[in-house]
């Protein structure tokens, strides 16, 4: 009875443990180093990587979170490095880290087939050391999926966003790696030599890091799936038998579970998720900040445009206001001279006004032979005015009564020009013959 009763308590104890080890670990849990290694959060970055160099760059970028591996257990994360193996129109990707000096072990290969009619198709399947047999991660293609398979259970209920292989072509990676001009990319650093801007950390623990991504699932299942299926026979006939590396020790430490103290820290969840808040709104405000750096760019190129729209109008308006202030100069200038000519002539007019009251006086005085040194003064003045008294009334008006006084001073004097005249040519006359008479007569008397 005591055996049967120990034999019970083993038994419900071992069941407690095995219910709490799963509900401590959710089905993204693998029991596998690979558990370090996102493979939906590396097919999304290679997706929003340009170029090979870029995402390899970017999967070593201790910010994004994404590289937590150490298969050597120096307890420093390892860096990865990305090749390229082309075979045909086939490009295998692979990603590649460095235990020692001479073993190397490969962590994922991305497939990425180029088919008919620009068509691309890709696939990202982990390493069977690390993620166990079969495990592909694609995009969700909008074809009409086999019936007999549901493909891997999630616990988020994602909206799924299915693609097609021409959008996989438009891929800015993609697009890179089949340019004519494309220069194969295979990376330059190894064991001991790594690049200047990378540095190794402490890798995290895997609660922490599955805290972290778990904010990321919903987009992640949104946009891929898994896959049990190879759809490149490149990945058999070309990868496994040509490119693959392996390291034997990594399947050592497995054996000896060595790396199952990553899984000792589930209360660092909890750290994980905070480091995606913070992350988030780290992002939020560089969004903000480039998107006003893109308004107030935009409100500057238009208030520059606006600027220049008015400098140029103003130019406009200022050669206008020159070309009509050119064009109205001369009868401003016509006017001022008539004016000036008007005022000037005044007193020849003030003398002979009699000449512009009465045109049969002036007539009369023009035929007299006594006034002809005055009569072209008045005629030249006569002249000149009775153009102007055409073109411009206002000013003969405005100069008439100016003058009037003067015509009414001298009108007295001047009203009768024609009789002194002739009265002093008869008096001229008599003095011219008395003058003679008074000749003869002295001629006369000396004979």
């Amino acid at each position: 009875m005591k055996t049967i009763r120990t034999i019970s308590i083993i038994t419900v104890f071992a069941a407690v443990t095995s219910l709490a080890a799963a509900q401590n670990f959710p089905d993204e849990y693998l029991g596998l180093p690979g558990d370090n290694l996102n493979l939906y959060a590396v097919m999304n970055l290679f997706q929003e990587s340009e170029t090979l160099e870029a995402f390899e760059r970017s999967l070593n970028d201790q910010e994004s979170t994404i590289n937590n591996l150490d298969l050597n257990g120096d307890n420093f994360v390892d860096y990865i490095t990305v090749s390229d193996f082309i075979d045909d129109n086939v490009h295998t990707i692979v990603l590649r880290t460095s235990l020692e000096r001479d073993e190397q072990q490969d962590i994922a290969v991305f497939m990425v087939e180029k088919l008919r009619n620009d068509a691309v198709q890709i696939q990202l399947i982990g390493d069977e050391a690390l993620y166990g047999s079969n495990y592909i991660v694609e995009p969700i293609y909008a074809e009409t999926s086999n019936p007999g398979y549901t493909g891997r259970t999630n616990s988020r209920n994602a909206n799924v966003l299915s693609t097609t292989y021409y959008e996989i072509a438009a891929w800015p990676v993609v697009r890179y790696i089949y340019h004519p001009r494309y220069s194969l990319w295979r990376s330059s650093w190894y064991w001991g030599y790594y690049p200047s801007y990378w540095h190794a950390w402490t890798p995290h623990y895997w609660h922490y890091y599955y805290g972290y991504h778990s904010h990321w699932h919903n987009h992640y299942y949104s946009h891929y799936r898994h896959w049990n299926n190879y759809r490149s026979r490149s990945y058999n006939t070309f990868y496994n038998n040509r490119v693959r590396v392996y390291s034997p020790t990594v399947a050592l430490n497995i054996n000896k579970k060595h790396y199952r103290n990553t899984y000792s820290r589930p209360d660092q969840r909890r750290a994980g998720e905070q480091r995606y808040a913070q992350n988030t709104s780290q992002r939020a405000r560089a969004s903000r900040t480039s998107v006003s750096t893109q308004r107030s760019g935009s409100r500057s190129g238009t208030v520059s445009q606006r600027q220049g729209v008015q400098r140029s109008t103003n130019a406009v308006r200022s050669s206008t206001t020159r070309s009509s202030s050119q064009r109205t100069t001369p009868s401003v200038q016509n006017r001022s001279s008539q004016s000036r000519s008007n005022k000037r002539s005044t007193p020849a007019v003030s003398r002979n006004s009699s000449q512009r009251s009465t045109p049969a006086v002036q007539n009369r005085s023009s035929q007299s032979r006594s006034t002809k040194r005055s009569a072209p003064a008045v005629s030249r003045s006569s002249s000149q005015r009775s153009t102007p008294s055409v073109q411009n009334r206002s000013s003969q008006s405005r100069s008439t009564k100016r003058s009037a006084p003067a015509v009414s001073r001298s009108s007295s004097k001047r009203s009768k020009p024609a009789v002194s005249k002739r009265s002093s040519s008869r008096s001229s006359g008599k003095k011219s013959s008395s003058r003679t008479s008074k000749s003869r007569s002295s001629s006369t008397s000396r004979r």
